[in-house]
């Protein structure tokens, strides 16, 4: 009798399994259908406008205006990147293209020079800041956008092109240049008195590279004198995930630094830092601002939760999801939304953004006229101070250093320039001045 009810029981469990079995395999086989059915719909829409609309279009444009439609719809960061497009892409997070080797704007119609790179080929052939380029293999440049010219700069390394060079003071002249593979620099630093500065304008495969030099030249000429370092991250885009992370790790002795969560739990993962801050200790503040985004916010999000840096500016842009771009052989490629980042504390990032510790707005910064103000100084009768003058000893002037280091520089006197003019910048500045000044006279 026992045996006959394990054996039923048994039954039972059997024929629960086949029929919840039979129940999914159902589900599934109905879904498919659905699925089937929508394609053709697709089919039949595709064969409408293929035989009706008004102008003749071709079946690849229709397919791919089909695809982007599909992964836009999922999210304003999920694409198609056509072979062009994905080649450009490539260009970008590689950090390398053949080209001269020059940073150009556009003037009055004009190419013009902003500054050849050191070691370049444009560098090379004596191109110089200020230099307006009216020529590309003797076609005017006049009627070209920037993009446009960019465009005709770059190409197959080892090739030439001959650029007419308009310069102050001498007739327009051609120079012939080999096209080389030009590195794309992300990172800029230079010395603010005593206090190091590093702008990293976006994340790609050279930025851990640049930013290792970068603190290595700023810990050179300040040694023991550095008070601190200024990251400038305001309207950097983002870029590789990679690189964020060993952007962190640069200043972090351990801990979390980002975590990313997919839609499978098994494929979560975890970046933690490895000993050793390019900083050495020394205070850091971040300039962030809403054109901040992406890799730029795990950066400041990290570096805020581990309380390694103080975050000033304004809220950033608030992209706290990963794109992975799958290639699709000969057809270019898909960037598609795999995943969502989190900082140390477990903070989403998404739609809510890096909040700055000091919420500092960008303003105009204008001296205000002082002539009308009196001081004690100036009123009749006022009682000397008894011989001494009361004020504290004064620290070598920091600017007065840093012209020093720029004096004969161009570039050195356009980069002072436009810090004074910089309010965040200049606030930043003084905070870690502030903590220097307080450093030393508890010390």
């Amino acid at each position: 009798m026992k045996k006959t009810i394990v054996s039923t029981a048994a039954s039972a469990i059997i024929l629960l399994f086949f029929g919840t079995a039979v129940a999914k395999a159902d589900e599934a086989k109905k879904k498919d259908q659905a699925t089937y059915r929508l394609l053709n719909l697709f089919g039949d829409v595709f064969e409408r406008v293929r035989a009706s609309y008004v102008k003749d279009i071709t079946d690849k444009k229709l397919i791919e205006s089909a695809i982007n439609g599909m992964l836009n719809s999922l999210d304003p960061h999920s694409n198609y990147l056509n072979k062009e497009s994905f080649k450009k892409m490539q260009v970008q997070t590689r950090g390398k293209f053949g080209g001269l080797g020059i940073e150009v704007t556009m003037e009055n119609g004009f190419v013009k020079v902003i500054s050849p790179i050191d070691g370049t080929p444009a560098f090379k052939s004596g191109v110089q800041a200020g230099d307006l380029i009216t020529h590309l293999d003797e076609k005017p440049v006049q009627g070209l956008s920037l993009s446009e010219a960019v465009k005709l700069m770059r190409g197959k390394i080892g090739t030439e092109i001959k650029l007419t060079i308009r310069r102050v003071s001498t007739q327009p002249f051609d120079v012939t240049i080999t096209r080389a593979v030009i590195p794309i620099r992300t990172v800029r630093s230079r010395i603010e008195g005593d206090i190091g500065y590093v702008r990293i304008s976006s994340f790609s495969q050279p930025t851990e590279d640049g930013l290792k030099k970068a603190m290595n030249k700023i810990n050179r000429e300040l040694k023991d004198r550095m008070k601190g370092l200024i990251i400038d991250l305001r309207n950097n885009p983002g870029g590789l995930l990679d690189q964020a992370v060993a952007v962190s790790n640069a200043f972090l002795e351990k801990g979390e630094i980002v975590s990313t969560r997919t839609r499978e739990k098994r494929d979560h993962q975890r970046f933690n830092a490895r000993k050793g801050d390019l900083a050495h200790g020394k205070p850091i503040i971040i300039l962030l601002n809403g054109g901040s985004a992406s890799a730029s916010e795990i950066v400041a999000g990290a570096l805020q939760d581990q309380k390694r840096a103080i975050i000033l500016g304004t809220k950033s842009f608030g992209k706290g999801s990963v794109q992975t771009i799958i290639p699709l052989g000969n057809n270019g490629a898909m960037r598609l939304t795999t995943a969502l980042y989190f900082t140390p504390s477990g903070r989403s990032i998404q739609k809510i953004g890096i909040e700055p510790d000091i919420v500092v707005e960008q303003a105009r910064i204008e001296a205000i006229d002082k002539n009308h103000r009196q001081r004690e100084a100036d009123l009749r009768g006022a009682l000397n101070n008894g011989g001494t003058s009361g004020q504290p000893k004064k620290q070598k002037s920091d600017q007065s250093q840093n012209s020093k280091r720029n004096q004969g520089s161009g570039e050195g006197q356009k980069e002072k320039e436009q810090s004074r003019q910089d309010f965040q910048l200049q606030r930043a500045l003084d905070l870690l001045r502030g903590f220097s000044i307080l450093k030393m006279n508890r010390g």
